[in-house]
């Protein structure tokens, strides 16, 4: 384990934005109180689109000191870019560990920040270099692309942060991802990722925070809204269809 937990200080949020975005997204309304306390290696934040997971994993890689639009700990050039307005205001109580880690050498820190909407223009500007993968990503397929990056990138203990990257995994791929997550988790490393898949959520050992109008709040998988969905509508696609699709449409 790296970091214990991620918060914003009150202080350094004005009376006249705390009502504005990102403060008014509930989840992030949160991290000026206790904040996200992690207790396992592997933490999920799980929740519908807009519900701020994005925005608050996003705030994390950030506060550790990865970039923003995605790339490994410790390039030269990578906080060279303006922070986000809750990323420059987060702050991450650390582990002995994490904190030598940020606090020692650049290249001693360790962990890679995999951003789903940004994920592919990265993959192509930096296959080949010193420090990524040998593969040329652009030759395979994105969900190819996207297992040869976690092959090859999340490997050493540091901290691995991704938003939502099944987006190009199959059923199979997001299962050896949840192995590689395990293996990581075990090995001394930290992951933190917000998704809308059930199967990475079922990651044996990991935290599930489910994310809301409600903030945030722990969950087990099986109690999961989206495991009820997902369960429901496999089971009888019609009971969701019918809602959807007109019946003389739905052959």
């Amino acid at each position: 384990m790296l970091v214990n937990r991620a918060y914003v200080p009150p202080e350094l949020v004005g009376d006249e934005e705390a009502d504005a975005w990102p403060w008014s997204v509930p989840c992030v309304k949160e991290l000026l109180a206790d904040g996200i306390v992690f207790d396992a290696p592997v933490t999920f934040l799980v929740g519908e689109n807009g519900s701020g997971k994005s925005t608050v994993v996003e705030a994390i890689a950030e506060g550790f000191g990865l970039d923003a639009q995605g790339g490994r700990a410790g390039r030269k050039y990578g906080n060279n870019r303006p922070k986000t307005a809750l990323g420059e205001r987060v702050r991450l109580d650390l582990t002995s560990r994490g904190a030598r880690m940020m606090t020692g050498p650049r290249a001693k820190k360790k962990g890679f920040f995999l951003r789903a909407e940004t994920a592919f223009g990265l993959m192509e500007n930096v296959w080949g270099l010193p420090g990524y993968w040998e593969e040329n990503t652009s030759e395979m397929s994105h969900g190819e692309g996207f297992l040869a990056v976690f092959e090859a990138m999340f490997r050493q203990p540091g901290l691995y942060v991704m938003d939502e990257p099944e987006a190009a995994l199959s059923f199979a791929s997001c299962l050896r991802l949840v192995s590689l997550m395990h293996r990581l988790g075990q090995s001394g490393a930290q992951v933190v990722c917000a998704t809308h898949s059930p199967i990475l959520a079922s990651t044996p050992g990991a935290r599930i925070l489910e994310v809301g109008e409600h903030g945030i709040q722990p969950v087990e998988w099986r109690d999961l809204l989206l495991v009820d969905h997902w369960g429901r509508y496999l089971s009888d696609p019609e009971a969701y269809l019918r809602h959807l699709i007109p019946a003389d449409e739905r052959g």
